[in-house]
């Protein structure tokens, strides 16, 4: 099993079904399988539980299911991984869109379960790494345009270049011990004021 995965969550009103998942988690190395039923109040016990993968069971999930489905990979932040006996390329999709890990159709077999679930942490982590990346870039995309706005700002009122602007920005910084951005956004407040 992936590094650090010693607890899962199986979501299924199906007892036997869910069996069949719990036998192929601790044949695969699982120490901590919890069964959770479908139920009104399964995100508070997700949350209780904090597995390390939930794993969802289901004959052909249905618009409430998968709206549920969404709800859990936003509110948990694990990797999903859902098994159904049936399905179609738009509720795949819509699988997909909220957030799951992997979905298998017809593939419920304890030998197979290991491997779907290692998949679906590599693929959860792969797409919080991405996510994360995409974050940072909007953020230092976002200061770049306060800090050019600064700039222009510092340009015109004292009348610097560019590279002087850019050089007291960052003088301004390093003198209080704060980012450039921060300074640029107090240039920018005290600007709007004026």
């Amino acid at each position: 099993m992936q590094d650090g995965v010693v607890s899962v969550a199986v979501v299924d009103a199906d007892r036997a079904r869910a069996a069949i998942v719990e036998e192929g988690l601790r044949a695969a190395g699982i120490p901590r399988v919890a069964i959770v039923p479908d139920s009104p109040d399964l995100l508070d016990r997700l949350v209780a539980l904090a597995p390390d993968v939930v794993v969802i069971a289901l004959d052909s999930p249905s618009r409430d299911v998968l709206e549920q489905m969404f709800r859990v990979s936003r509110v948990v932040e694990r990797p999903v991984a859902v098994f159904v006996d049936r399905s179609d390329a738009a509720t795949m999709q819509a699988a997909i869109d909220a957030g799951v890990s992997a979905y298998v159709v017809d593939g419920l077999k304890p030998e197979r379960v290991r491997a779907i679930v290692d998949m679906a942490v590599m693929r959860f982590n792969a797409y919080s790494r991405m996510r994360r990346e995409l974050e940072d870039a909007k953020t230092a995309l976002a200061d770049r345009k306060t800090i050019d706005k600064a700039k222009g700002l510092l340009m015109a009122r004292k009348g610097l270049s560019e590279e002087d602007a850019y050089a007291l920005l960052r003088r301004t910084a390093m003198n209080e011990k704060k980012r450039m951005v921060e300074i640029a956004q107090a240039i920018i407040t005290a600007a709007e004021l004026f």
